[in-house]
């Protein structure tokens, strides 16, 4: 089993389990298209850290540290994190975490991607 991350305005579709990890729903995505199994919002960066990191690739260390500190101490994204384990551990399936940022480097389904490698 693999842990993909992938854009949800991608065209493409990488097959196997889909967990959209933002909070806010794609703009322009329905639901049909989106094809999900699972919408993780809760896992996703408080708005205060997501307006705060501005998706500035020189600020991405620090939001890194910053939102793994928030999966750990927020309940609401602790539990979602469990979750995600959860799904993880009782998979046979790969996992397809999806995100609607345009820059595919920086983002939280890379943390989440690197947090089981």
């Amino acid at each position: 089993m693999t842990i993909y991350i992938q854009r949800i305005y991608d065209d493409t579709q990488i097959e196997g389990i889909r967990i959209l990890v933002d909070r806010v729903w794609p703009r322009g995505i329905s639901k049909d298209k989106a094809n999900l199994d699972y919408w993780l919002k809760d896992i996703a960066p408080t708005s205060h850290l997501r307006k705060w990191f501005n998706h500035d690739p020189q600020l991405y260390a620090a939001f890194t540290e910053k939102y793994k500190k928030e999966l750990r101490e927020n309940e609401q994204q602790r539990q979602a994190f469990d979750e995600l384990k959860s799904i993880i551990k009782q998979s046979n399936q790969d996992i397809v975490l999806l995100f609607g940022s345009k820059d595919k480097d920086h983002n939280q389904a890379v943390v989440l991607q690197n947090s089981f490698y």
